[in-house]
């Protein structure tokens, strides 16, 4: 991360924080040099950072004090070039920021950042696998449930209940379940509707344990749906299951999406694959690569991903199939392990 261009990184946003710390605050800042740590926050969290971070040196500083503490430190540890989160920090926060740091040069460094998160460590593929086992526990628990009446709302209250108790600390974002015609928002949000037989039930939700998210999607019915909508199933199947024999290191991201597309269209359903392929998954729910038609990314070892294709038709339904994979040099190890079967 340090070369002649950066002397000091200032890192505000909570996902950086965490993976920079490995614990997660409200309020506080990272500042991080060729050879220091410093971890700024209020007193709420004194006697739980002092605790957590021995490799970092802990300042306790008032939010109106704390531009005047940095420039301080910046100035005890020579630094004179601060790289920032310019995709973090609002218009105002820069401002604020460009005043207090006037004597220092200031540097775009999302880029930088995202980077060293983007390949995952050993310990966080086992951290994001947990979240997955807990996810995938807690829906084999909600299906017996699932039942003609039962409404959306209250899958989606049960699931979440189910992933808290089964040792999620939190959702990694909030549940998607839908029911026949609702399947064809791929991000519907769960309402009062009712599930009436023969109709599509599609469920999108992951857990957050020790900091890392999982994500999954299963689209499965009670009964025997519309044809077209059994047979988008196998299509959507398909193209999944190719992808995941062929996505591989050094493919880019753009490749990777063609592997599903490709299939989706030559079925003649291009239009109704509207998103992409897939996304990074790690401290963020979505977070780089993105497996997308323009993702020029190269993928790596140890990169986490969703595999996603979808067919979504207004006024039927829809079917979205997704899977956690970590890529690998000839394949991907596929980190989750519930049935894709239609009918439950």
């Amino acid at each position: 991360m340090f070369d002649n261009s950066i002397d000091a990184y200032l890192v505000n946003s909570p996902a950086n924080r965490r993976y920079f710390t490995g614990i997660d605050t409200s309020a506080g800042a990272v500042l991080l040099t060729a050879t220091e740590k410093l971890f700024f926050t209020d007193f709420r969290y004194e006697n739980y950072a002092r605790n957590t971070l021995r490799d970092f040196n802990v300042i306790i500083v008032k939010p109106s004090e704390f531009y005047d503490t940095l420039v301080r430190e910046l100035k005890r540890l020579d630094a004179r070039t601060v790289g920032y989160e310019e995709l973090f920090v609002t218009v105002n926060d820069y401002r604020q920021m460009e005043t207090a740091l006037s004597d220092f040069k200031l540097e775009p460094a999302s880029k930088i950042l995202a980077d060293k998160r983007i390949v995952k460590t050993q310990d966080e593929i086992d951290k994001i696998e947990n979240s997955q086992r807990i996810a995938e526990k807690a829906l084999a628990k909600i299906i017996p449930m699932i039942k003609p009446g039962v409404t959306e709302r209250e899958v989606s209250a049960e699931l979440m209940f189910e992933m808290i108790r089964s040792g999620a600390d939190s959702l990694a974002f909030d549940n998607i379940v839908s029911f026949g015609e609702n399947s064809a928002n791929p991000h519907h949000h769960p309402s009062d509707k009712k599930l009436e037989k023969n109709e599509l039930i599609l469920i999108d939700f992951g857990a957050r344990a020790n900091g890392y998210c999982s994500d999954m999607t299963r689209t499965f019915t009670l009964g025997s749906p519309n044809d077209e909508l059994k047979a988008i199933h196998g299509i959507v199947l398909e193209a999944q299951s190719y992808a995941l024999k062929h996505i591989k290191a050094g493919m880019t991201g753009m490749e990777a999406d063609s592997l599903a597309r490709e299939y989706i269209r030559a079925n003649g359903y291009g239009k109704e694959f509207g998103h992409s392929l897939g996304h990074g998954v790690g401290i963020e729910i979505h977070e780089s690569p993105n497996l997308s038609e323009k993702s020029e990314i190269v993928l790596s070892p140890g990169m986490v991903v969703t595999v996603e294709p979808g067919i979504y038709i207004n006024g039927l339904g829809g079917v979205r199939i997704e899977d956690l994979v970590v890529v690998r040099e000839d394949d991907v190890l596929n980190l989750t392990n519930f049935n894709k079967n239609l009918y439950l």
